[in-house]
């Protein structure tokens, strides 16, 4: 799964990164990115714009936000089956955008696992393959915009820490992703793949990131 992650990169190298997109302000660092908290996403609106969404796929048939909490991730494999998700696949698709993310590991001995961050080897913003949702409590309300990240099976490197990684894209399968119109599950599967090792690094670091209030520099410190 993946349940915290980091956007800690100026607003100059997010444009460069994401080449054509609208980014009015510049966000502040973030170290320890937790669940029902907002993200910068980039959806298939049209928008051509990074926006803010709430982390934790709220449905639009939902009759509370609460049920966002248990919808931060979201399978691969089943994403065309589930009620949840397959109407966001095929229509609502999303950028969320990164530049690490932590998970945790077993210790083969026991006792407490230990956080790895989990980031590209070039340093570089990149982005999770995302669907969205708008959700509106009642008609006359404003609507609520959410998320969710996308996981798949680990690569080579990763299967050591987790058993599930997030689904990366490569920038040369951004446009597919966003496409607005509706596509075929089997045009898009071919994008959820594990990343290449080869291009990530991960490094032990404190458990000061368990705690979701700790976002400080010193969440991604190797140790």
């Amino acid at each position: 799964m993946c349940g915290r992650f980091t956007l800690t990169a100026t607003t100059t190298t997010l444009t460069e990164t994401f080449p054509g997109l609208e980014l009015a302000d510049q966000p502040n660092p973030r170290y320890n990115i937790t669940p029902t908290q907002d993200v910068a996403v980039v959806a298939n609106n049209k928008s051509a714009k990074i926006e803010f969404f709430r982390w934790g796929l709220i449905p639009s048939w939902a009759k509370a936000p609460a049920i966002g909490n248990r919808m931060i991730n979201a399978r691969s494999e089943t994403l065309a089956e589930k009620p949840s998700f397959r109407t966001a696949y095929k229509r609502r698709r999303c950028l969320i955008l990164a530049d690490g993310y932590y998970e945790w590991c077993k210790d083969p001995g026991g006792g407490a696992k230990t956080p790895y961050y989990i980031r590209m080897a070039s340093e570089q913003p990149f982005a999770f393959a995302g669907l969205w949702e708008q959700w509106k409590p009642t008609q006359e309300s404003d609507a609520v915009l959410s998320c969710t990240i996308i996981t798949c099976p680990p690569n080579e490197m990763l299967e050591q820490i987790h058993h599930r990684m997030p689904v990366i894209l490569d920038n040369d399968a951004y446009d597919l992703w966003l496409n607005p119109t509706d596509r075929a599950p089997a045009e898009l599967d071919r994008l959820l793949q594990p990343y290449p090792a080869d291009e990530m690094t991960a490094y032990a670091v404190s458990r000061l990131v368990n705690k979701p209030s700790n976002d400080t520099p010193d969440c991604i410190l190797p140790v």
